[in-house]
């Protein structure tokens, strides 16, 4: 490999370092920006799960128990536990309003019938219900955005450290190779003034 081309390398590898160490960096940043961000309003809040083997919690079909039970008790916070309680309790009970009508369906049912207290009611509960049930449900994919890049940041810090060692071990190699030739020259140099006196 000639001098030219190991310099060139050189720079590509220096370059490539810099450029994933800083989309690495950035995208550490991005996943605690995207995660505090989520924690942060969803403490605000202060919504908290039912405790366990309460009548909120055994009320609820098996699987949906299941899946509040293993956070029962605790402060939502995350972007896991929004997505349980937006699925298995808040859309368990929207679905036993007016027989699992959508927002929509109730609403145009209600323009029908002006007079209506009860379905006007139903209407009213089930926009909060799916309001705050949409609000959990965008601060899960936050969160699970967090999450990825907090992966991809991992990777990237995997590959600028694997290019970086690949740099040290052509800058040793280079210098090895210089210094074997450096030698090689020194002792040639005696030889061939030895064979020119004799």
């Amino acid at each position: 490999m000639t001098s030219g081309l190991r310099w060139r390398i050189f720079v590509l590898q220096i370059g490539l370092i810099g450029i994933l160490a800083f989309v690495s960096g950035f995208a550490f940043w991005a996943s605690n920006f995207a995660t505090s961000t989520v924690h942060d309003q969803l403490a605000a809040q202060q919504i908290y799960f039912p405790a366990a083997g309460s009548p909120e919690i055994t009320a609820l079909p098996k699987a949906d128990a299941a899946a509040m039970t293993q956070y029962a008790g605790q402060e939502l916070l995350t972007g896991q536990q929004a997505q349980v309680y937006a699925n298995s309790f808040i859309n368990v009970h929207l679905n036993e309003i007016a027989g699992g009508q959508t927002y929509s369906q109730l609403s145009t049912a209600a323009q029908a019938a002006p007079t209506d207290t009860k379905l006007a009611g139903e209407v009213a509960t089930i926009f909060k219900g799916t309001t705050l049930r949409s609000m959990l449900l965008n601060a899960y994919g936050w969160g699970q955005i967090g999450q990825f890049a907090g992966y991809a940041a991992i990777g990237l810090l995997v590959a600028t450290i694997a290019v970086l060692g690949a740099f040290v071990f052509e800058v040793f190699s280079f210098a090895t190779s210089r210094k074997k030739e450096s030698t090689t020259r020194v002792t040639a140099a005696p030889a061939t003034q030895a064979r020119g006196i004799a």
